[in-house]
């Protein structure tokens, strides 16, 4: 049990030291919160939770499989070799491609007459629920664009 407890632990330090260095790591989990905060708004369906929910799990677990190739090819050379480029490349890559499917299926999900509807009724009926949502927007701005450099001193 032990090796299982610090395995996670090693995991959960693994998200964080991402978050410290991922710009791109941070965008995805504000994108992901703010998923899920509208979702609830619109009154998705679990079937619905459950599909945004896995999208968001493989777009985040692929940046950070795309974060340990960028690591593991920096340990092996700084200098430029093509083919460490292209396997960071095409690590790049398969963030993009899971990502611009995430965003499709969102605004399948976001982008039509019930869920703008609901969210409309949601803001009609709540008009102060703006303020917090307007105020997570900014610091989730900050959060993106500058919690890296409070920590990271490399950059």
């Amino acid at each position: 049990m032990k090796k299982q407890l610090r395995s996670f632990w090693c995991a959960i330090t693994g998200i964080g030291s991402a978050l410290l260095t991922e710009a791109h790591l941070r965008f995805h989990a504000v994108a992901a919160l703010f998923a899920l905060i509208f979702a609830g708004i619109c009154n998705f369906s679990a079937e619905r939770f459950a599909i945004l929910s896995v999208l968001i799990g493989a777009v985040i677990a692929l940046e950070l499989v795309n974060t340990a190739i960028e690591h593991a090819c920096n340990a092996i050379s700084r200098e430029y070799n093509a083919q460490i480029k292209l396997a960071k490349d095409l690590a790049a890559s398969a963030v993009l491609v899971m990502a611009v499917a995430a965003i499709a299926v969102a605004a399948l999900f976001f982008l039509n007459a019930e869920a703008i509807g609901a969210a409309a009724r949601f803001f009609s009926d709540n008009p102060y629920a703006a303020v917090p949502l307007g105020i997570l927007a900014v610091l989730s701005i900050a959060f993106v664009a500058f919690f890296g450099r409070l920590f990271n001193k490399e950059k």
